[in-house]
This record gives structure tokens, sequence and C-alpha cells, in this order.
């Protein structure tokens, strides 16, 4: 027997697979056979002083309490209204608080999610409906509007279980272009849509006011605009969502930079008035300054003098004045009620995203479990949709597969050092000209394709050539590490354009009478 004198234990068989152990299974926790650390680390101040014993004591105990939510978590109501919080299921609440998912182990969230996502895939399908975008203006014609609203129209149009996809919830179409979409058009317009969020061309985002003023932090973050409220917009957030869902389900990240508060509220969790500094400091300073006013030698005889808000209006995060409460315009700020006035302001900043906010809540809810994200801090909410910004090369190395060439030629070793010596601003545009995304996974199974790296048979010195749909990079020979940095420097920050081997652009040129109706629909 193939197992003979190896001290099996155990065999386990299926019908494509057999396992074998050689020893028991460990039922520890781990924690009993870890090597005690001599010093705490720098970081965590407040534990510094606190015998070794005692802070295992405290893990011990965590892990614990993570073990028995994990357990346990179905029988919690994990969105509980304050209507259902009794004496009895009160603590359902506290469950879910911020201060307590930062202590769950991560397997409490982790697990769940990916089982539920599991259970309620679609299977026997390689993609979605298929959606029709126009790019580029044809024949004179007006500019398409954005890829966003072209797309949005389309997909919140559609039945949410046709778009639980584990690789493309929709297929692209292309209008005027040479592009079949086989997952790269489906990938390079989300990354498209995500630009687009974060400049001019949309107004759904804005950027938050610390990067307005140009001080404090999140200066490179954005908010959702709490002034677009109508019926359109409300489906645009919905759609919003819809992305962010799409994003967990297909283990493909978006590179959007919303703020902490955001995920905050995405997360389920409320807004504080630390968050509101987070974006907003000179807000901040401005509303303690109102409060404490009478610190200044400030009295109700020169309060105006000094504040030049006369009513219960208050600024708003895209810099407007509105009223904190109904009819604020004509209730007088005084020096007398002026704490009145700053609890109204900063329950009014606290709250101005919430209408937004439950709507691209709406649209994760139909693509993804939102209850289980009940368990999610903002910061893990944000790396499991968002992945890592940093590119990292040791994780690409470790996804790369080569062909037409062995990984120890001098090509390859080129290739690692180049891309080594890149920025990440310009390894983020490597990414894109490879796989047309700008992010990758946090975890490395999360990468469902493999990066291909192929040695082509082209003249020498020329410029490389890729394959989005299927993450695949050609180089042809070259010779100089020099010339190669160069020609790929070159393509990634020139090469706007997919699969542009005409075959799509015939075919619609062949059909521009069957889409006329269509374009019509999607231009401005």
């Amino acid at each position: 027997m193939a197992f003979s004198g190896k001290n099996i234990s155990k065999v386990t068989a299926g019908r494509s697979h057999s396992a074998a152990w050689a020893t028991s299974a460990d039922t520890s926790s781990g924690l009993g056979e870890s090597e005690p650390f001599s010093t705490v680390p720098a970081q965590y101040t407040a534990l510094h002083g606190i015998p070794n014993h005692r802070l295992r004591d405290r893990l011990l105990l965590l892990n614990n309490f993570s073990n028995l939510i994990y357990s346990s978590w179905r029988l919690f109501n994990l969105q509980p209204n304050s209507s259902d919080l009794g004496t009895v299921n009160s603590g359902e609440k506290c469950i879910t608080s911020s201060a307590m998912r930062s202590i769950l182990s991560p397997r409490v969230f982790t697990l769940p999610l990916v089982r539920t996502i599991g259970k309620t895939m679609v299977q026997g399908k390689n993609y979605g409906p298929q959606i029709v975008v126009k790019r580029i203006a044809i024949g004179g014609k007006k500019r398409p509007k954005t890829i966003f609203s072209q797309i949005s129209s389309q997909v919140v149009k559609l039945k949410p279980a046709d778009l639980r996809l584990p690789a493309r919830a929709w297929k692209v179409k292309l209008i005027g272009e040479g592009a079949d979409d086989a997952g790269g058009v489906f990938d390079d317009t989300i990354t498209e849509m995500c630009q687009e969020l974060q400049s001019d061309v949309s107004d759904l985002l804005i950027p938050t006011p610390n990067s307005l003023n140009d001080i404090g932090y999140n200066r490179d973050r954005y908010l959702l605009n709490p002034n677009l409220s109508d019926e359109e917009h409300m489906q645009q957030f919905k759609f919003l969502g819809i992305l962010l869902g799409v994003a967990v389900r297909t283990k493909k990240p978006l590179d959007l930079h919303l703020a902490p508060a955001i995920w905050k509220l995405l997360a389920g969790l409320s807004l504080t008035p630390e968050d509101i500094e987070e974006t907003d400091v000179l807000y901040m300073s401005s509303i303690r300054g109102i409060r404490d006013i009478d610190e200044q030698g400030v009295n109700e005889h020169n309060f105006h003098e000094v504040i030049p808000i006369t009513c219960f209006e208050s600024q708003s995060s895209d810099g407007q004045y509105v009223p904190i409460l109904p009819g604020g315009k004509n209730m007088p700020l005084t020096f007398h009620n002026r704490k009145e006035y700053v609890e109204r302001a900063l329950l009014y900043r606290m709250n101005e995203f919430y209408k937004q906010a439950e709507a691209v809540r709406s649209g994760m809810a139909s693509i993804i479990p939102l209850p289980i994200l009940s368990f999610y801090t903002a910061e893990r909410l944000e790396q499991l949709v968002c992945g890592i910004p940093e590119i990292s090369v040791s994780l690409l190395k470790q996804v790369a597969r080569y062909r037409e060439i062995e990984e120890g030629h001098r090509l390859i070793q080129w290739l690692w050092e180049t891309i080594e010596c890149f920025t990440n601003a310009e390894r983020i545009l490597f990414l894109r000209f490879v796989c047309g995304r700008s992010r990758l996974p946090v975890n490395l199974t999360d990468i469902g394709q493999r990066l291909q790296i192929i040695r082509v048979d082209k003249d020498e010195d020329t410029l490389p050539t890729s394959q989005t749909c299927f993450f695949q990079l050609r180089i042809p020979n070259y010779s100089s590490q020099a010339v190669m940095a160069e020609k790929l420097r070159y393509a990634i920050l020139n090469c706007r354009s997919i699969d542009m081997d005409n075959y799509m652009l015939t075919r619609n040129t062949d059909n521009t009478m069957e889409v006329e109706e269509e374009d019509d629909s999607i231009q401005s």
C-alpha cells in the first residue's frame, strides 16, 4: 500500500480527491503552546507594564468570546430596530457595536460571509445580462453620458439574482470599439467608473472639506453628496452599492477612496463628532469655538460681534448653509442658546449622509448578505471592498506563470527589477494594462486568474502587449533592461484602449442600424 509504514492515522476520500493524516488533528486553540513574548511592542502603550500571563489571559478570553459568537451568530438579529430592543434582546445591539466589532476574530465574520455568498451564487453562467456602453462619439453625435450613468440606468432595472455571479455580473458591449468582453472590458469599465466618480464629471461624490481647505486628515477621500436626493440620484447611489457588492462577490477590488465616515455608515454604524473632525477639522474647531466662547470673555452683549451666524443654520459638508432643524432659518442664535445650536449642528452633520448611505446599502443588500456586515468594522469593510492600495511586487510574483520562457530567464529578471523600480502609481498603471483593474485583493487565494507572462516572436525592442481578459503580458526580446523599462513605461502610460483587434469594431459597424435607438438613449 502507498501509505504503508507512514503512521497514517486518518484517511478521507471523495470523488476526485483523497487525504491522509500522519498525526492526530490539533484541537487546541494554538495559544497554549506559543512562545511567550519578552516585550510588548512599542505602539501598544496601554499594555506596557502588564505581566505576560495577564496579557495571555486576556487573549484567551477574547479568543473564547469570538468562538462563542461564531458558534451562535445565527441566533442573533444582526440588524435590530430600536423598537425590537427589549430587556431580553437589548444585548444584540451591543454585539454589533463599533467597540465589539474591533475585538472579534476575523473568522467570526469572514467564514459566514464566504459561505453565504457561495450558497447564493448563480451557477452555470459565465456572465450576467448584456449592458450597452458608448464611450466615444460616432458620426458627429453628442458626447455620451458618463459610463457610470449609462451602466447604472441599465443595471438597476435588472433582477438582483441575475447579478450574483462569481466573475462578471454583466457583459459589456462597447459601441464602436474593437473589444469583445471576455472579462477585460467588464474590469476596465468598472475601473473607469471609479475614476469618473472621483472626478469632476460626476457629482455623486464630493471631496472632503479637509481636501478643499488643505488641512487635516483624509484630504484624498470622498463623501456622498448630501444634496442629491431626487429619484434619479437615489438610483445611482443604489447602483454604487451594487458595485460594492459585486466587488465583494467577484473578489475584484475597487479603487474607490471613500472617507472613513462613509465606510462606517455602510457598515451600519453611527457617526460621532470625532468622525466629522476626521473630514472637516475647521468646522469642528468653529463649533467648539461657539460652544466655549464664554471662556474668551464673550458675553450676550458682544456675542454677535464675534459670531456672524444669526440663526440655526450651519454649513453642510459641501459648504452650503442649511437649516439644522425645521424652521431653523427663523430661529435666532443667541449667546444663551448657543449650546443647543452646537448640539443640533453636530446632530445634523452626523446624519446628513443617512439617506444616501441607506440607498447604497440597499444596493449592497441586493448582491451580498448585508446583516453579516454588522460584524465588520469600517476599516475591514473598506479592505473587503477595495483590497490593498499598494501593489505588492512579491504578490504579483507569487501569482505569475510563464509561457515560452523560463522563470530564470534574463527577460523575466529584468521585468521584475523594472516593476520593483516603478512607483506605486506606475504599478497601478501596469496592473490596469494587464488586467483592467487597479487594485489587488488582500488574500492571494482571492486572485481568480494568474498573471501569465508570455514571450512572443516579435521584432526586438518593440512594445509589449497584453490581453486584459486573460491577465496576460506578452513581451518580445529586449536588448537591455533599460530598453525594456522604457517600452513598458510607454505602454502603461499611453495605452488607453483594449483588445484593438477590430473584430468587434467590424461587427459594431455592420450593426450600426440595430443600435441606433440604443445610442440615442445613452446620449446626454
